[in-house]
């Protein structure tokens, strides 16, 4: 075949070249191009107030993985309720409701980070339905025991049967972080809308449940419930496209992760924020109904939940400086300082405005946590550290209703308000002790600095 002659051209210095013209032949062969960036590297400018929230959405998928979530999520307020209700009614027992549902609690904290370990191994959806479907057809079995009279033994042991539910919120945070691995801006806004999301299931779970429970019968709510929680799940594991991928078994691991600098503290800290939702909680039930308003308690809970999402949504709009710990640190501090206002509340008018005010500082405080969590466990084990964070949480809300309980029998109504305020004032010590590492060097200041989350 006649190749075509040299194309001679001048470079600068008056040296001439020689340029091959083949590249516009038909039989030449092109270089390879240059794979194109991720897709969540390029989304578009956030336009409008709340453009960077429909930034995150660009991704494909994530809008059905967060649909999933949210479905599944929306029983996580009202298990409790449901279960309450549903044996005092059958039952006639407050105290065996109790007793059944601390079983479940805790249950969950030892089964949760073994079923987010297996998570992160194995992957979200290899896992996840097992775990779910297990978790409904033991709330099935405990729905009959309770209509059909069985012993109470068996409510504690088909409740706590139920306790493989996977954490849907924590999966959803590593996806975000998959999807935006290489955006803190938007795992900041991610990270937010999470939060808010949680606070919406809390403030709507407890009302659905209680409706269903007594409008309909007394298993109502944990039925609905159940069949929110698998279709969720269901719909959240097929977005497979969304999932982080799974290192499998032969994936190395790296010990326990209480021994990766900095998250003992960051749990502590969760810990004790959970110790200021459950003294918060039965505390205001009780000074509700010492002033013979308890049917209004539930209203002015749902406002602390109120003020957390408000807060979580327009946190989110906003731009984060300065190192992580630093933020996490100060939101720490504004809780703390918020959780005394409860103590100047004489009337339940007052509690319900100091109420909105305190659960303000709640969702920055847990939004930058989160944050902290995914720059501080392992790229492979994001699930694991997302779900001990939660585990935290919901052992300090245990610790905390007991001890308010215990401080409504024996002390004056508005005395356990003491509890949220000394545990903001613990947590925001701990939270230092956080920020202190990571000035002495031994951790990242961000996910900047730490790199692709997964």
């Amino acid at each position: 075949m006649h190749r075509p002659a040299p194309l001679l051209l001048m470079a600068p210095g008056g040296t001439l070249i020689a340029a091959d013209r083949t590249v516009n032949h038909p039989d030449a062969v092109r270089p390879p191009r240059r794979p194109l960036p991720p897709r969540q590297a390029r989304t578009p400018r956030p336009s409008g107030r709340f453009g960077a929230y429909r930034r995150i959405f660009a991704a494909p998928g994530a809008t059905a993985f967060t649909v999933g979530s949210l479905l599944s999520r929306a029983p996580m307020g009202m298990f409790g309720v449901s279960l309450i209700i549903m044996i005092a009614t059958t039952r006639g027992s407050y105290a065996l409701a109790g007793a059944v549902a601390a079983a479940g609690m805790a249950a969950t904290a030892v089964l949760a980070s073994v079923v987010a370990r297996l998570t992160d191994r194995y992957g979200q959806a290899r896992i996840a339905v097992p775990a779910t479907v297990w978790s409904v057809a033991a709330c099935l079995v405990l729905l009959l025991c309770v209509r059909y009279d069985a012993p109470s033994w068996t409510l504690f042991a088909a409740y706590t049967a139920r306790s493989t539910s996977p954490n849907t919120g924590g999966m959803a945070r590593a996806r975000w972080a998959h999807l935006y691995r290489d955006d803190p801006a938007a795992r900041h806004v991610a990270n937010s809308f999470e939060q808010v999301a949680d606070e919406l299931c809390f403030m709507l779970g407890p009302v659905l449940a209680a409706f269903l429970c007594t409008a309909l019968f007394p298993e109502a709510g944990m039925l609905v419930a159940n069949v929110l929680l698998l279709s969720g799940v269901l719909l959240f594991a097929a977005q497979r496209g969304t999932e982080p991928p799974a290192p499998g078994r032969s994936a190395a691991r790296s010990g326990s992760l209480l021994r990766v600098p900095g998250l003992p503290a960051l749990l502590a800290v969760f810990f004790c924020t959970g110790v200021i939702f459950g003294s918060l909680e039965v505390t205001t039930i009780a000074f509700a109904d010492a002033r013979g308003h308890a049917s209004a308690a539930g209203a002015v809970l749902a406002l602390q939940a109120a003020g957390s999402g408000t807060a979580g949504l327009f946190y989110g709009l906003s731009k984060p400086t300065g190192p992580a710990t630093a933020r996490f640190a100060a939101s720490v501090a504004a809780m703390a300082a918020l959780m005394t206002l409860p103590l100047l509340a004489g009337g339940l008018p007052a509690l319900a405005c100091c109420l909105f005010l305190a659960g303000c500082a709640t969702a920055p405080t847990m939004v930058n946590g989160m944050t902290l969590v995914q720059s501080l466990a392992p790229p492979a084990r994001l699930n694991e550290g997302m779900t001990l964070a939660v585990t935290g949480i919901l052992a300090g809300i245990s610790t905390g209703a007991a001890l308010a309980g215990t401080a409504a029998e024996r002390f004056p109504p508005g005395t356990g308000f003491w509890l949220p305020a000394a545990a903001g004032a613990l947590a925001a010590a701990l939270a230092l002790r956080v920020h202190g590492k990571r000035t002495g060097g031994r951790l990242p200041e961000s996910a900047h600095e730490k790199g692709p989350t997964a």
